[in-house]
């Protein structure tokens, strides 16, 4: 009955993949398609949502629309995805353009006005069909390096323009336009024992197993002996021949004895799955090493739509007298497979290896709410923070609160709420709740009644409360004071060490002008527009505003020759 569970889900899989039309689309660079990451890609905090196009390792490529319809949606943002464009489709899709350098045509004067209607730099703007209607092919944008880009590139995604789910751009036909020949590489397998009493080879800790290539193509592993519930892990990646780049595996099926066991695949999901990605890895292991292990068991099962499994949640408990075999396959869009086959024995020697100590103080039930307080600080955990049951150290010394270490991944927001009775007035309006990383200090929006200060955050670590006085500084990169200006703009640096910029504004002539603030380099730009400037003397003020009102301004003096 499991296993025609699974059969029927896969092959509903399969229908799902036939009903997307394949040739709607076109690509929207017009240079060969390469990745530099595709879909369902491992990403911090989030899988990712689409396929980054590769420019050439350059801005200023043309974008195209990958289909006829109209701009229902712009975005221009500091972080993120920098400046974005959604078009809506009348097939029900919509497509989406991200990190772009800037729009072209009717959508940029749109932009445009919206930024001094609005005057500010970030900007989000829904339209209506009938504004500005998009025909197929059509040059839209130039591709650009904004928002938490890495270096040039272009962001696509395809959504369901009614559920908002982003689905795999290969299922539209994308994948006439790569050539794929090669197998996904499984670069380390690990095994886990799931409880204090389980062991694997003798060991209460995870191990990292061998395996060598069969003469089939598929690897074999060291036998795992073994007594309590086990679990199995995966580093995993793909290759195609085009690309040159290291990506994401599309989909993961592991079978015990012949039944499928625990599986998922990357067509479509949605936003609300995102973060689940810290569940599906070993976090602690991630943010020791950099590395992702793809987990195929779940110790508390947890909302992952995409995930298929039993009642086991993917997790293995040897049995006495009986020799056990476990595989793994990992397949790209292709059909491209990687096999590992993993014998296993039970076994009921002590572990000759113990469990890793930890320090704790406290234990933290995932399905309950908890709360933790000491001195002048308190934490609030609602049920269902957490993935799994885990021992918490909590402290409070000297003011700083100390709360456990970013080796445990959060899914929603908890609460930290700290006092100090013995600040004024006037330091308690410049005081935030910090998290603490050596010397670096992160903001967090802070909510004050009188002497108590709270924060929702995603983030263990270390806390305490930190008050800022100082202005930001603000400078320009090329002095231009009392002299004749001919360059196409003004950039200045800005930069705070508090609680960080919250805003900025210029001003030419005592009338706000637009800054593109990039955070990369922490330099706003003004690119001059002749209808501003004046001919002759112009006055240039920018006022600089941290997140506790803290403010600085600059101000200078240039000249100005318009063409004519």
């Amino acid at each position: 009955m499991r296993f025609l569970l699974f059969y029927l889900l896969y092959c509903s899989t399969l229908m799902a993949q036939n009903s997307y039309p394949k040739e709607y689309f076109s690509p929207p660079l017009d240079i060969p398609m390469q990745l530099s990451g595709n879909f369902g890609e491992l990403r911090p905090n989030h899988f990712h949502a689409g396929f980054d196009f590769k420019t050439q390792q350059k801005e200023g490529l043309k974008v195209y629309a990958a289909a006829e319809g109209y701009v229902s949606r712009i975005k221009i943002s500091t972080f993120g995805n920098g400046k974005t464009i959604y078009i809506t489709h009348p097939n029900g899709y919509t497509s989406v353009y991200a990190h772009l350098q800037k729009a072209v045509g009717p959508i940029q004067d749109f932009i445009t006005k919206t930024h001094y209607k609005e005057q500010a730099f970030e900007i989000e703007m829904y339209l209506k069909p009938g504004e500005i209607p998009i025909k197929k092919g059509e040059w839209i944008a130039i591709s650009g390096n904004t928002g938490a880009s890495e270096g040039p590139h272009l962001h696509f995604e395809i959504r369901d323009s009614k559920t908002e789910y982003i689905i795999n751009p290969m299922l539209f036909g994308f994948d006439s336009g790569f050539k794929d020949t090669k197998k996904p590489s499984i670069s380390g397998l690990y095994v886990y024992p799931l409880t204090p009493k389980s062991t694997v080879n003798k060991s209460q800790r995870p191990i990292l197993l061998n395996y060598s290539l069969q003469k089939d193509g598929t690897f074999l592993a060291d036998k795992v002996v073994a007594n309590g519930e086990i679990g199995f892990g995966i580093i995993a990646d793909d290759y195609d021949d085009v690309s040159f780049n290291k990506n994401g595996v599309y989909s993961v099926h592991s079978f015990l004895n012949g039944q499928p066991r625990f599986e998922y695949q990357f067509d479509t999901y949605s936003f609300d799955d995102m973060r689940y990605v810290n569940a599906l890895i070993d976090y602690a292991k991630y943010k020791k090493t950099q590395q992702r292990v793809q987990k195929l068991f779940m110790k508390n099962k947890y909302g992952l739509a995409f995930i298929k499994t039993d009642e086991s949640k993917g997790q293995i408990t040897p049995i006495p007298n009986l020799d056990e075999v476990y595989r793994i396959e990992v397949a790209d869009f292709f059909g491209n497979k990687t096999a590992i086959t993993v014998p296993i024995q039970f076994d009921a020697s002590a572990a000759v290896i113990s469990a890793e100590p930890k320090v704790s103080n406290y234990f933290i039930k995932a399905n309950k709410d908890n709360i933790f307080e000491k001195d002048n600080a308190s934490v609030f955990f609602p049920a269902g923070t957490f993935y799994d049951d885990f021992p918490l150290n909590f402290e409070v010394k000297n003011k700083v609160l100390y709360l456990h270490d970013d080796t445990v991944p959060a899914h929603t927001n908890f609460t930290i709420t700290m006092t100090d009775s013995k600040m004024s007035k006037e330091q308690q309006e410049k005081t935030f709740i910090a998290r603490i990383e050596g010397e670096k200090i992160s903001y967090n929006s802070t909510f004050r009644k009188d002497s108590v200060f709270t924060t929702k955050v995603k983030t263990l670590g270390k806390y305490k409360l930190v008050t800022d006085t100082l202005a930001p500084t603000v400078s320009i990169t090329k002095p231009i004071e009392g002299r004749w200006v001919s360059q196409d703009t003004i950039q200045l640096q800005i930069s705070d060490s508090g609680s960080g910029i919250k805003t900025y504004n210029g001003y030419l002539n005592g009338k706000w002008v637009l800054f593109e603030y990039d955070n990369k380099t922490n330099t706003i730009t003004h690119y001059f527009n002749d209808d501003l400037v004046l001919n002759g003397a112009n006055e240039l003020k920018v006022i600089v505003t941290d997140a506790m009102g803290n403010s600085a301004t600059f101000e200078t003096r240039f000249f100005r020759s318009l063409k004519k």
